[in-house]
């Protein structure tokens, strides 16, 4: 057999972790103990990790994530009244899947932010489209996003990922644009996408920091 027409073929199709495992196994000489079928096998299982591990990548580029987490790393000893239960149950991912919302809520410093980026992480590594937004930063962007047209496509992006992870909210009460744009953002998700929010403060607060009772 030719091998470098072969490998050519394979690389114009867009297959090029097979034309790399091709190659691996055609210098091995071991490989000539293997079977067909165990060759396409192992030729399949490369093409298909490479993928995998091609779009977990560009998930996790679009994400953005505030902290490099992961649920494996989570350390349910620290004093911060975490559920370890409950927090493994959030990590299989069903309430992504069903458009539920979850609030972490707790003080200055317990990893609120680290939890959400793990879930994150997780959501990532499991096909999920996620966005990490610093509600601060995500209110400034849409501020003077509305003045260079760029508004209608931040919407969208916040709108149309399975998770949307919202951190730090409440460290400052909204103005009147800002609760417009969060109502927005939470109507277009609502059925549709997961929202993920970190706060300080406590929700029995939070309609003081929205500011207005309807929207609240």
């Amino acid at each position: 057999m030719l091998t470098h027409p072969t490998l050519d073929q394979m690389h114009q199709l867009g297959l090029a972790g097979m034309a790399r495992a091709f190659a691996e196994l055609q210098a091995n000489p071991q490989s000539a103990d293997l079977s067909h079928a165990e060759w396409l096998g192992l030729l399949l299982d490369r093409e298909a990790t490479e993928r995998y591990q091609k779009r977990l990548r560009a998930r996790l580029r679009y994400a953005r994530r505030r902290h490099q987490a992961a649920v494996e790393d989570v350390d349910y000893r620290a004093a911060r009244g975490l559920d370890r239960s409950l927090y493994q149950s959030m990590i299989a991912g069903h309430w992504i899947d069903q458009a539920q919302n979850l609030i972490i809520e707790g003080p200055a410093g317990v990893g609120k932010s680290w939890l959400a980026c793990a879930l994150g992480q997780k959501a990532c590594r499991d096909n999920r489209s996620v966005l990490y937004q610093r509600i601060p930063r995500m209110f400034a962007d849409l501020a003077l996003a509305r003045g260079d047209g760029r508004f209608p496509r931040l919407m969208r992006a916040l709108g149309g990922v399975k998770l949307l992870i919202l951190d730090d909210c409440g460290l400052e009460p909204l103005g009147p644009e800002q609760r417009h744009d969060m109502l927005e953002i939470v109507e277009d998700r609502y059925g549709r996408g997961a929202t993920l929010i970190t706060s300080q403060m406590p929700v029995d607060r939070w309609h003081d920091l929205i500011g207005e009772p309807t929207i609240s």
